[in-house]
């Protein structure tokens, strides 16, 4: 794979997830990134023991290495003047800086914009939070559940009409997200800076990705003018001008989704993929207004029908089918589909010879190459190296270190 992101340095002082899965992406994408720790805490993610209801204290910190893979990582007391003057130092060579720290403590640690752009004036300033940095709540910290599910309205759009909100899907999920989105700013920047000469200060908070996610169906609130649209996700059962958009249960537990928006257009070759080619001409369903006038009845026969029969069982017999469909999977089910599998989703990374564990890579690809990944840090890593490298001799480490500001 091209490493689109070779030569750039990127400058991370950063916790958990939202902003780290940037820095992680522009890893993949061939950036050196230089992960600024605490010396003795270091990033409070490697603390969790437990993550979305899974242990997280094995061998591999699953959420460490989604969100960390390829990075260096320095330990440094940013809080130690000595340390703030070695970050400094850091930045002259650095092309973005990256943070997610809430702004009292930028302010504290002397890493604002102004404290970076004094020693760098060209360097790009991207920070993540939770609900941005402008408002009343910009000095509030947060996370994805709160910010990219809850408030933004996903929570509320993903459940079923009269039930419950539902909880996010997966740990880490608007961060993941969030984090890509991020990735995105900071190439658009890099590039805008490569044109003009001039830095931009890259801002993205939970909240605003989440809004964009939600972006469709709070126009489409918006111009109701009732707050109604939108407010719940289709589900099985339900009746709709389109019976060929919706979940249906399989047999045995298992869900599919059909989203054929052209619902009569495909309805022929549906139903004869499904073993009731007669149906194509009952005139209930024979013109797209009939069809459209008995959604109803579409819906339950087209629910009989797949009951008779296992998800499994359904994938093998709809692969020649010409509507849209795709199989509701768990987590388990992820790593053997031969989609995911075939164009590289899935990564394996070496630890040691013989031994490997896999990561998902991030969605973007160039020349149609997979990314080469490389585990994450352990926590301050690379302190002495990239010092060594950074022009330290050994006297100065020395004596950094007996000052408490290195590791």
């Amino acid at each position: 794979m091209q490493q689109v992101m070779d030569g750039v340095r990127i400058l991370e002082v950063a916790q958990y997830t939202f902003v780290p899965s940037a820095g992680a992406v522009l890893a993949d994408w061939g950036a050196d990134v230089i992960k600024v720790e605490h010396p003795v805490k270091g990033d409070g993610q490697r603390g969790l023991l437990q993550v979305g209801g899974q242990a997280n204290t094995g061998q591999i910190n699953f959420l460490m290495e989604h969100s960390n893979r390829g990075k260096r990582s320095i330990g440094i007391d940013l809080a130690n003047e000595q340390g703030r003057a070695l970050l400094y130092e850091i930045a002259k060579t650095s092309d973005v800086f990256l943070t997610n720290y809430l702004p009292g403590v930028r302010r504290k640690l002397g890493i604002e914009v102004d404290d970076l752009r004094a020693v760098n004036p060209k360097i790009i300033y991207a920070r993540g939070s939770a609900h941005g940095e402008k408002g009343p709540e910009r000095e509030r910290g947060g996370y994805d559940s709160t910010d990219y599910w809850a408030r933004s309205g996903s929570g509320m759009g993903g459940r079923a009409a009269g039930d419950a909100p539902a909880m996010p899907p997966g740990p880490a999920y608007g961060d993941s997200l969030g984090g890509m989105t991020i990735a995105g700013g900071i190439a658009a920047a890099l590039f805008a800076r490569e044109r003009t000469g001039e830095p931009s200060i890259v801002d993205i908070s939970l909240l605003g990705t989440g809004l964009w996610a939600m972006g469709a169906a709070l126009t489409a609130s918006m111009l109701a003018g009732d707050g109604a649209s939108g407010a719940a996700a289709p589900s099985a059962g339900a009746a709709y001008m389109n019976p060929l958009v919706g979940l249906f249960r399989t047999r045995e537990g298992g869900s599919l989704m059909l989203t054929m928006l052209q619902g009569h257009h495909y309805w022929a070759d549906t139903i004869e993929q499904l073993g009731r080619p007669e149906l194509a001409h009952d005139p209930r369903f024979a013109t797209p207004q009939a069809f459209s006038d008995n959604a109803s009845e579409v819906r339950e026969i087209l629910s009989e029908i797949f009951a008779t029969a296992t998800l499994e069982e359904w994938r093998t017999r709809l692969q020649a089918m010409k509507g849209q469909w795709g199989p509701f999977q768990t987590v388990a089910q992820i790593p053997g589909d031969p989609q995911v599998d075939a164009n590289g989703h899935i990564i394996e990374i070496e630890v040691a010879p013989g031994q490997s564990f896999r990561v998902v890579a991030n969605p973007v690809q160039f020349d149609e190459t997979p990314p080469t990944l490389r585990k994450g840090p352990e926590h301050a890593q690379h302190t002495e190296e990239f010092l060594m490298d950074f022009g330290l001799d050994w006297d100065e480490i020395t004596r950094l270190k007996q000052a408490g500001v290195i590791n």
